[in-house]
Formats: C-alpha cells, sequence, structure tokens
C-alpha cells in the first residue's frame, strides 16, 4: 500500500537562519512565490524563530508586514511558523495574555499551522499557547526538543508526545535542531511514536553531521507522514536534507511525494543567485561537522554563534567555546541546545572561556534558569553552581508563568502612540529596547537596514586564518595589481581597530588608529581600570541599565550596572564597598573590556 510523503520547505525560515544569520530580505522572497506556491508543498515555513528579531534589529522590516505579503502571495499553500511555547519569539517567558494576543495576530496574518515546543521540553508551558492555536481554527504541533543524554530516552519521548496529544495537538513534531539524530534512532522513535499516539509524525532534522537524509528515509519507513527540506541552494550542512534531493529519493516508491522536480529545480536556481547577495554572512562553520554529535550546537546557533563572536573579536576562540558547551550542558541538567537555551548554554561558556575561570560572571538567564524560570531542568543541576547562582533563594517549582501578572495593557501603556496597531505593541512586547527603537525610528522615517556588501568576484576564498568567506577588493598601485580580501574585524579599543586580511594570499593583521582627535573623536575615550574600585566588563557589549548614581553607598558584590553581550544579560559587580563617585557611561552605550565604567572610592 502506498503512502504518499508530505513536505515542508523551510527556504524562508530555518534555511537561512542556519546558513545565513538569518539575513534574507522579504524583497528576495516574494518575486518566487509563485512558483513556490505552485509546488504543492503541505506547508511553507515563513515565520518564527529568530526572523522576527532579525527583521526588526537588522533588516529594518516590519515581521508583522512580511508575513502579509507572504499570506497574499502563497495563497495556496500553508504558512507555518516557529513558535518557542511561553517564549513566543522573545528569550523569557510570557504572562498568558501575551501569548493569546500574539497567537491570534499571526493566525489573523496569516499563520495556518503553528509549530510549538519549549526549550526544556516541559509541557506545561505548551498548554496556553497549544490553547490559542485551537481557539483561533489552526493546526496546533505539539514538538519534541530532540537532544541526547543520560536522561533524555524513547520512553521519555513517547510520552511527552502522548501528554500533547491529550492536550488537543493535531500533529507531533520531532525537532532535530542540531543534527543529533543517527539513522537507527530515528527509526526506532518514529516507530515507537506510531505506536503509542494516533497523531501525524513529522520529521525535522539538521544535517549537520551528513545524517539527516539517512534519517528522513529511516523516518518514513517506520511510519512518519511528514518531512521538513529545504531547496537545494539553502540545504545541508547546518541546514536540512535538499527538497530536490528528497523528492528524487522517493520518486517511484511507495512514499513518492508527488512533487514537481523540473519546477523545485527552477527554484533552485533562483535561490542560488540570492544566497549570493548574503555572502558577508555566510558562516565557516555550515558545512558538515560531526562534532556536534559532541557539542550539539542546533544549526541555527551555530551561525549565528560564530557571526557574534566575530562582532566580538573572538572568532578566534570558537572550538574552546565548542568544548566548555557540553560541560555548561550537564551543569544545568542537559538540557535541549534550542532557543532560548542554546543561547543561555552558549553565552555562558563564552563567558567562562574569555574570563579563563568557570562561571566567574553568570548570566542573569543562567540564575534564572536555576531558579527555574524557564520550566523543569530535564536533568539534576550542579546544585554547587545553583547555590552560587541564586543563594539562598527559593526555587521555583511551579509553570514558571502562573507567577507573572497580566501584562498586555502596560505594555499598550509603556509603548503609546509610536504603537499604531495591537501587532506594534506585540513587536515591543518580544523585544521592548529594539522594539522601541524599531517604533520610533519608522515614525521619524529614519529605518536604515544593514548594507550588503558587493558579491565577491567568482572564485575568492577564504583565507587561511579561516575567518569565513572575505570581502574581496583588487587594487592597481602604479600598474601593480593587489588582491586585498578582509577576513575579519576586531572590536575597536582606544581609538584603534584591528583588521584581518590577506595580500594575494598572505595573511597580514593591520591596526588602524586616528590619525588626529578629531578623527579619533568617536572612540570611547574611557581610561583602562587599573584599581580595585574601577568597575569595569570582562567582554565587549552594551549597557543596558545603570543601577546606582553618583554618591550612592554600595556593597561589596553589588549589581551596579547591567550589559548585554550576544542577547544575553550579564550584572557588573562592585568589587568592594564605598561611595560611587563617578559613572562613565549610560544606558544605550558601547563598552570594552577594561574601561573604568564607574568609579567607587572605599
Amino acid at each position: 500500500m502506498s503512502k504518499k510523503i508530505f513536505v515542508t520547505d523551510t527556504i524562508l525560515r530555518d534555511a537561512h537562519q542556519s546558513l545565513l544569520a538569518t539575513r534574507m530580505r522579504t524583497e528576495d522572497m516574494l518575486p518566487i512565490c509563485d512558483k513556490l506556491d505552485k509546488v504543492g508543498y503541505w506547508s511553507l515555513e515563513v515565520w518564527g524563530g529568530a526572523t522576527f528579531d532579525a527583521c526588526v534589529r537588522f533588516l529594518k522590516e516590519d515581521p508583522w508586514e512580511r508575513l502579509r505579503k507572504l499570506r497574499a502571495a502563497l495563497p495556496n499553500t500553508r504558512l507555518q511558523m516557529l513558535l518557542r511555547g511561553q517564549n513566543l519569539l522573545g528569550y523569557r517567558h510570557y504572562s498568558d495574555d501575551v501569548v493569546k494576543a500574539f497567537v491570534a495576530k499571526a493566525a489573523v496574518n496569516g499563520i495556518d499551522v503553528f509549530r510549538i515546543f519549549d526549550a526544556m521540553n516541559d509541557v506545561r508551558n505548551l498548554r496556553v499557547a497549544i490553547e490559542a492555536v485551537k481557539a483561533a481554527g489552526k493546526h496546533a504541533q505539539g514538538t519534541i526538543a530532540y537532544t541526547t543524554s543520560p536522561v533524555h530516552t524513547i520512553d521519555a519521548f513517547v510520552a511527552q508526545a502522548k501528554q500533547m496529544e491529550a492536550m488537543g495537538c493535531d500533529s507531533v513534531a520531532i525537532k532535530d535542531m542540531a543534527g543529533l539524530l543517527t539513522p537507527f534512532a530515528t527509526g526506532e522513535l518514529v516507530k515507537a511514536l506510531k505506536a503509542e499516539q494516533s497523531l501525524p509524525v513529522f520529521i525535522h532534522s539538521h544535517d549537520t553531521a551528513g545524517l539527516a537524509a539517512m534519517c528522513q528515509l529511516k523516518a518514513v519507513e517506520n511510519g512518519a507522514d511528514h518531512i521538513d527540506t529545504a531547496i537545494s541552494s539553502f540545504a545541508w550542512g547546518t541546514s536540512h536534507p535538499g527538497t530536490e534531493s528528497m523528492v528524487a529519493a522517493l520518486k517511484g516508491s511507495e512514499f513518492d511525494t508527488g512533487l514537481d522536480l523540473q519546477l523545485l529545480q527552477e527554484i533552485g536556481l533562483y535561490f542560488y543567485a540570492v544566497r549570493k547577495k548574503y555572502h558577508q554572512f555566510e558562516s565557516e562553520f555550515t558545512a558538515v561537522d560531526t562534532r556536534v554529535q559532541v557539542n550539539q550546537v542546533p544549526g541555527g546557533m551555530i551561525s549565528n554563534l560564530a557571526n557574534q563572536l566575530k562582532e566580538q573579536g573572538a572568532l578566534n576562540r570558537m572550538n574552546e567555546v565548542l568544548a566548555e558547551i557540553p560541560r555548561v550542558r550537564e551543569d544545568l541538567g542537559f538540557p535541549p541546545l534550542v532557543t532560548p537555551t542554546s543561547q543561555i548554554v552558549g553565552t555562558q561558556a563564552f563567558f567562562n572561556v574569555l574570563a579563563g575561570e568557570r562561571y566567574k560572571t553568570i548570566t542573569n538567564e543562567v540564575k534564572l534558569y536555576l531558579q527555574g524560570g524557564y520550566g523543569k531542568a530535564p536533568g539534576v543541576v550542579n546544585e554547587q553552581l545553583r547555590r552560587q547562582a541564586i543563594g539562598s533563594e527559593e526555587v521555583i517549582d511551579v509553570r514558571p508563568a502562573d507567577l507573572l501578572k497580566p501584562e498586555m495593557t502596560k505594555l499598550r501603556a509603556d509603548i503609546g502612540n509610536l504603537a499604531k496597531s495591537e501587532e506594534d505593541v506585540l513587536t515591543f512586547a518580544m523585544f521592548p529596547d529594539i522594539g522601541r527603537k524599531f517604533l520610533e525610528d519608522r515614525e521619524a522615517g529614519t529605518l536604515t537596514p544593514e548594507v550588503l556588501l558587493p558579491i565577491p568576484e567568482a572564485g575568492a576564498v577564504a583565507s587561511a586564518g579561516g575567518e569565513g568567506v572575505p570581502t574581496e577588493f583588487v587594487i592597481d598601485v602604479h600598474g601593480e595589481t593587489y588582491r586585498v580580501d578582509i577576513t575579519g574585524v576586531g572590536v575597536k579599543a582606544e581609538g584603534k581597530r584591528h583588521f584581518y586580511l590577506s595580500i594575494d594570499g598572505m595573511p597580514e593583521e593591520v591596526v588602524f588608529e586616528p590619525l588626529n582627535e578629531f578623527v579619533g573623536g568617536g572612540s570611547s575615550k574611557r581610561k583602562q581600570a587599573s584599581e580595585p574600585g574601577h568597575v569595569s566588563t570582562t567582554m565587549p557589549g552594551n549597557i543596558v541599565e545603570v543601577l546606582v548614581k553618583e554618591g550612592d553607598r554600595v556593597k561589596a558584590g553589588q549589581p551596579v550596572l547591567i550589559t548585554e553581550a550576544m542577547k544575553m544579560e550579564t550584572e557588573v559587580q562592585a568589587a568592594l564597598a564605598g561611595k560611587v563617585t563617578a559613572i562613565h557611561v549610560a544606558k544605550g552605550d558601547r563598552v570594552n573590556p577594561g574601561e573604568i565604567l564607574i568609579e567607587i572610592e572605599g
């Protein structure tokens, strides 16, 4: 008996999140929508995950407007989004009224299928989102965040699926965000799910370890109903198996997808050209890499982590961070590495490596995690670390959102007339600082997206330094031609900036500094910390909040600043007790390691 396999294509969301740091613009999606709409996909994943953040933070696009445009351009295809349960699209739990409002507006603006997951696989954090999707008359897909650890077993995943079925889900997805599935493990898990619950089973696997296509074949052989793929020009590596490849592999078999291979190939050629536009966001960490079986960093996270490390001037320490990630994960009780826990674990690992001492600095998100603010940890957490992080504070053992008061009324008041719609209020809710800035710039008509660098000439390759795809220049000097590839830019400090480049293939490091005080006026001019009363930070970041004012008396260990780096917040504490005599920063300032930010006189 034949069984048609249904296909969801991730080209408009997860594929470019995994390979290009989520930078594809709506203008490059719309021209191909007519052909995408004719393929006959079960659904197209177009929204959610990091796309909302990237639209507002980098592209200066209204993510709601993107959704409306895609809905109009794809009238015959289900549109799908990834929703982080009680976290929605942000990095914290939102109150139930925000979750309900967000789901309702996403449904009205065009989403048909909501893939709902929780980073901890704590089903309590899925309930309200599932109920909201069902109330909107849309498809609720309960999701297993797949991972491996001593506490993650087939029995545990099956139990979770049965709980999600009881909650009213319409289907269940295995979300293998890091590419940890192996073919035979996939077959066993799918077979168990099909035997123990009645919902259709979707398989979503990143090809980071080069195994995803084999995993999908084993999944369909054991009863899976749907597979997630990506058009070939955005496939494989940290993305997904190629759509054309899987369609060809299943063609003529009992699992034939029925999709038109020639039409898919035309779409692939379109995106082959589009990908070149975004070369500056290509990461060297998007090819096949079996180290993921150890470090477990998911596809969408690894390219963003590489991009953020490059911005911090620390890309050369990527291997150290990848080695530290599983150690941090074990300390936290083996959470699956998916947003936001992937960012929480990854950023803490980076802090540990950068400081040269584990947990010298603990991010606020790790503290909240250890307190139970994200839900129940899958395994046992390191109690010594928990005491170090939260002291004697009480651990939360209820659904975290049960402790949150309704927020929508306050959010509407806080954003005021900048919000022209309920969607604007929800944008502000997801990302208060960048959301407000986006709405202010829109009001002033000053929205300025990132600049896309010119496409390099054919044949440009990464330098031996491994800093990713370079920006290439060909320079003629007195009849001599030189090829210059800029492969990395260091963090500016004391008015100087290091550029890493190669000239005719020879790696060089160049330091640029101002020729005079006028040129150098853009630097911070802060002095370097040299005394215990000089408060500084250990890594580049932005000031989120100044917690003290001049004249305040502070205790040793008291938080005086909150900084943000790599989307995670960290408290900066006073090293000694005394009086605050000077403050050299304000909210929003960019700061660098070692600079005096606050002065305390003991």
